[in-house]
């Protein structure tokens, strides 16, 4: 009899969470659902609001590519200082990475403590960085972020500061196109929370080009000269295998078998006449992370070569861009065509 009584209460215990559970979901999928404050629930004045990405969202793909792009870039910027950036959320949002990324970016100094565990002393960071950013000139979208939704960790924010310092620095990344997200803002309004659920666009079409790069010969060769861009590959397959050969190696498809950075490396050592030891990097790479690091690798062989980065990343290459690896290849026909 015990054990029933108990199995039934089990069963009544599950039906409950079931019901909050499913009660929880509504609120959040429902626009104008309103929401029981609780000691538990947000701690908002009247008429303020705040906002949150959706949970599905956040599984977006361009989302995560943006966001993978944003860190990349960050952390190119910031390596001499050591610094590595693995979350926007955690690790921007009290100003500390911020101001260094826009020190960096801009040459500038601030005068400021380094350390700062105290929020009031977080929050005096951010307002200068952003301050700061509102004198660059040319922003469009300074009303979308500000010091208290950088600090409460507002992806939307963090994200449409990012894009646009990297659109003001002309960074040399490629920035997703079109990508938007649901986000759900919820106000407090009359003592009870209000929420409604709004589509927030962070990039547009056309801003696939990192930062305001104009379109250059790459990209109209892409999109308006297919012909030419046959002889282009075809020259640059020729160069490629000029050095290569000497080694055995052969390419015919310029994307697929220069995209884990193996082939890369080799033929930087070729052109200037060094042996890359095989402990540096994965000669016979299998996951997406140890090609990506063969890419950066053979990058930082060429700018280390004196060559300019281009405009490319590791992750493009990786993914077999044609354009990605044809900007990387013309680089290094430019500066080592006449070597034999």
């Amino acid at each position: 009899m015990v054990t029933t009584l108990g199995r039934r209460k089990k069963e009544k215990d599950n039906r409950e969470v079931d019901d909050l559970t499913e009660e929880g979901r509504y609120a959040l999928e429902s626009p104008g659902m309103l929401l029981d404050i609780t000691p538990e629930n947000f701690n908002l004045e009247e008429g303020q609001e705040i906002s949150m990405i959706e949970n599905s969202s956040r599984e977006n793909s361009k989302l995560k590519e943006l966001k993978e792009v944003l860190i990349d870039w960050i952390n190119v910027e910031l390596k001499e200082q050591r610094i590595i950036v693995r979350d926007l959320e955690e690790d921007l949002f009290d100003g500390q990475i911020l101001g260094n990324l826009y020190e960096k970016l801009t040459g500038s100094k601030f005068e400021v403590r380094e350390v700062m565990q105290s929020t009031v002393f977080q929050k005096q960071k951010l307002q200068m960085v952003l301050d700061a950013v509102d004198k660059l000139g040319g922003n469009q979208k300074q009303q979308k972020w500000s010091v208290d939704s950088i600090h409460s960790k507002n992806l939307v924010s963090i994200l449409h500061l990012l894009v646009s310092l990297a659109f003001h620095f002309k960074a040399p990344i490629k920035i997703p196109e079109d990508v938007s997200v649901s986000v759900v803002v919820i106000q407090k309004k009359d003592n009870v929370l209000v929420s409604k659920k709004v589509s927030e666009t962070i990039t547009k079409a056309n801003e696939a080009i990192g930062g305001n790069f104009e379109r250059d010969a790459f990209d109209t060769l892409f999109s308006h000269a297919p012909d030419k861009l046959i002889i282009v590959r075809k020259s640059l397959v020729t160069f490629a295998n000029k050095h290569l050969n000497k080694i055995n190696l052969d390419v015919t498809d310029l994307e697929e078998q220069f995209h884990d950075g193996v082939y890369f490396i080799l033929l930087m050592g070729l052109l200037e006449g060094y042996f890359v030891p095989m402990y540096s990097y994965h000669m016979t790479p299998e996951t997406f992370e140890q090609k990506v690091h063969n890419v950066a690798l053979s990058l930082e062989l060429m700018e280390d070569a004196g060559l300019s980065r281009p405009k490319a990343r590791p992750e493009d290459i990786v993914h077999s861009d044609l354009k990605s690896t044809v900007r990387v290849m013309y680089n290094l026909f430019i500066k080592y065509k006449a070597v034999h």
